[in-house]
């Protein structure tokens, strides 16, 4: 099935706590394997063929190049629909940086921030207040959708972010412990304690490295195990502490 979806993976360049050589240089089969896999997109079954199809013929493109979806249309949609639609399609343009080199050994790392849903796109105020006007619904149904593969895609992750899901921290932390692949269920985690100001993380040699003073988007720590556990406790920690 050909989709008609306005994304695309946005490459951009991760160092650690030192700047990584800036010259082009092709990754390991493994780190670009990894690359892709950290874009996958989840994609809500909610009337999707139909949203694929409106995506194609009712988004325009307006005076400030945004491609947005023609207000009858929009308020025509159920509110499951309206979250597929903006699970695959952001409406507001927002031009990237001229491209940078690969990441090198990306699977090797935890970043402090997730990659970009959409190249050159993100959501616009309509799309964010929908997810956040409704977000109960918006999680019970990021659940329904990522159980059926245990996959919590980019646009999930990076939704759940916006709208403060805390309460997704067991499910996200279960999803993970299935295959302990996906790093950037690690990276929401910390940013769901950083948005919250948790003390312990706050207070933490990682926060420090990821988002202090001298810290910059690019910045990552090592995924070893050490880390990754202490992550893992760290956010339950939080979750037990700020639960209803």
């Amino acid at each position: 099935m050909k989709l008609y979806l306005f994304f695309g993976a946005f490459l951009f360049t991760l160092s650690g706590f030192a700047q990584e050589d800036t010259a082009w240089k092709e990754p390991s089969k493994e780190s670009q394997a990894y690359h892709k896999y950290r874009q996958h997109l989840t994609y809500p079954p909610y009337s999707f063929d139909k949203i694929n199809q409106l995506v194609r013929k009712q988004v325009v493109t307006d005076s400030e190049d945004n491609l947005v979806m023609k207000d009858k249309a929009y308020e025509a949609l159920s509110p499951r629909e309206k979250f597929t639609y903006i699970m695959i399609h952001g409406e507001s343009y927002s031009q990237n940086c001229d491209a940078m080199p690969p990441i090198q050994d990306e699977q090797t790392k935890i970043f402090g921030y997730l990659p970009d849903v959409f190249n050159e796109f993100t959501w616009s105020d309509r799309q964010k207040k929908f997810l956040t006007d409704n977000r109960d619904s918006v999680m019970a149904w990021m659940q329904e959708c990522a159980s059926k593969n245990n996959r919590i895609g980019v646009n999930f992750k990076t939704a759940l972010g916006l709208i403060n899901g805390k309460e997704m921290i067991p499910y996200v932390i279960k999803t993970y412990q299935i295959k302990h692949r996906d790093n950037d269920l690690l990276t929401l985690l910390m940013l769901l304690m950083k948005d919250n100001n948790y003390a312990p993380f706050i207070s933490s040699a990682t926060y420090k490295k990821l988002y202090g003073d001298n810290s910059n988007y690019q910045d990552f720590i090592v995924a070893n195990k050490a880390n990754r556990d202490l992550i893992l406790k760290r956010a339950m920690d939080f979750y037990n502490e700020h639960k209803k």
